[in-house]
C-alpha cells in the first residue's frame, strides 16, 4: 500500500468518528512531554528518596505519570496522531549522587501537582469529546488525591509555609475612593485577601524556580545551560524577594526559602535537555499565575511589581526557546497544514 492510501486511509478512520480538535491535541501533547519527564525525575527521586513516609507519595506520583503516558499514547494512535518523544531512560542517571533533599522532593511534588491540576481543569473545559473530558476530569481527580497526600503530610512538617490568615470585617463595606488604584505614593491601603493570596503563592512558586534553578545550575553539561540557570536564579530570587517585601509590609509571614535544601553535588541526574524542558515549562506557568496576580490586583504598586516580574518571565522564556531551538531539543508540536508551500508545489 502507497503512501497516498495509507493517507487516504487514514483520513476516512478519521471521518467516522469526531476527529481529536487543536486543542485536544495540544494538551494531550503537552502532558505527554511532561510526565514522560516527571518519569525521569520520580525514577531518580525514589532512588535518593529515604524518608519512609515520603517515599510511597512519590510512587504514587510515578504511577500516576506512567498511566497517563499509556491512555495519551493511545489517544494520540487512534486518531493516526505521531505520539511525541518526550523524555526517555537516556535523559535521566539513577547512578547520580543526592542533589535534593527528602523535603524538597515534597515541596517539588505539591508545586508541579498545583500547576498539574490547573493544567487539568483547562483541558476539561477546551475539550470537546467526550471520552477526551471523561480522561482529563480522572486526571483533575487522582491529582487531587495526589495533592491531598502531599498536603496532608507537609502540615507535620516545620518547613510547610502556612498561608496568612486575615480577621473578619465587621459588616459590609464598599470601595468609596479611586484611591484604592491610584495610591503609588504615600500611605497605602492594607492589602486585601486576594492580594495576601497571590502574593503569598506567587512568592512560593518564583521561589521554588531560584531553589530548582540553583539545583541544575550545578550539574548543567552544557555551558549556555549553566549560564542560564545562574541568571534565573538571581531573576526568580529578586521577584520571589519582591513579593515577599510587601507581604513583610503589612507584618504577613512569607514562604519558606529552599535553597538550604540542594546538595552539593556536581553530577546532573538529568539530561540538560530536560533541565531547559524543566524550565521552560515553569517560565510558562509564572506567566500564567503573574497574569492572574495582576488582575486580581487594585493597589498599583503591586501591579507595577507584577508588570516588573512579568517581563522578566518573558525574557526567561525567550532565552529557554533560544536554547533549546540551538541544541535541537524542541520537539515541534502537530502543525496546521501549510497551503502556501502546497501551492507552491
Amino acid at each position: 500500500m502507497g503512501k497516498l492510501e495509507v493517507f487516504l486511509l487514514g483520513m476516512f478512520s478519521k471521518s467516522k468518528k469526531n476527529p481529536l480538535t487543536a486543542a485536544e491535541v495540544s494538551a494531550l501533547w503537552l502532558q505527554y512531554s511532561g510526565d514522560s519527564m516527571a518519569i525521569c525525575v520520580y525514577k531518580y527521586f525514589l532512588k535518593i528518596v529515604e524518608n519512609k513516609d515520603i517515599k510511597p507519595i512519590l510512587e504514587y506520583g510515578l504511577q500516576l505519570a506512567e498511566n497517563h503516558i499509556t491512555e495519551i499514547t493511545k489517544f494520540l494512535k487512534s486518531d493516526n496522531f505521531q505520539v511525541p518523544m518526550g523524555f526517555t531512560e537516556d535523559d535521566v542517571n539513577l547512578d547520580a549522587p543526592r542533589l535534593f533533599s527528602d523535603q524538597f522532593l515534597l515541596f517539588y511534588s505539591y508545586i508541579m501537582t498545583i500547576h498539574g491540576i490547573t493544567a487539568y481543569s483547562l483541558a476539561i473545559t477546551n475539550s470537546e469529546r467526550p471520552d477526551v473530558q471523561n480522561y482529563f476530569f480522572e486526571c483533575a481527580a487522582t491529582a487531587k488525591d495526589f495533592f491531598q497526600k502531599i498536603v496532608d503530610y507537609a502540615k507535620t512538617q516545620p518547613k510547610f509555609s502556612r498561608v496568612p490568615s486575615i480577621p473578619s470585617p465587621f459588616g459590609k463595606e464598599f470601595v468609596s475612593s479611586t484611591g484604592i488604584i491610584s495610591n503609588l505614593i504615600g500611605n497605602k491601603r492594607p492589602l486585601n485577601s486576594s492580594e495576601v493570596s497571590n502574593l503569598f503563592f506567587n512568592s512560593k512558586k518564583t521561589g521554588f524556580i531560584r531553589s530548582l534553578s540553583l539545583a541544575f545550575s550545578q550539574v548543567a553539561k552544557t555551558e549556555d545551560v549553566r549560564d542560564f540557570m545562574v541568571k534565573n536564579v538571581k531573576l526568580a530570587g529578586k521577584d520571589a524577594e519582591s513579593f515577599s517585601n510587601i507581604l513583610k509590609q503589612d507584618h504577613l509571614p512569607t514562604p519558606e526559602n529552599w535553597d538550604a535544601e540542594i546538595m552539593e553535588s556536581t553530577v546532573s541526574p538529568f539530561s540538560d535537555k530536560l533541565l531547559m524542558f524543566h524550565a521552560a515549562f515553569l517560565v510558562n506557568a509564572a506567566l500564567s499565575y503573574y497574569g492572574a496576580g495582576i488582575g486580581s490586583s487594585l493597589r498599583s504598586d503591586i501591579i507595577l511589581n507584577y508588570t516588573k516580574v512579568f517581563t522578566h518571565a518573558i525574557e526567561a522564556g525567550a532565552l529557554c526557546f533560544n536554547i533549546m531551538v540551538k541544541h535541537g531539543w524542541l520537539e515541534k508540536q502537530p502543525e496546521v497544514i501549510d497551503r502556501e508551500s502546497l501551492a507552491q508545489g
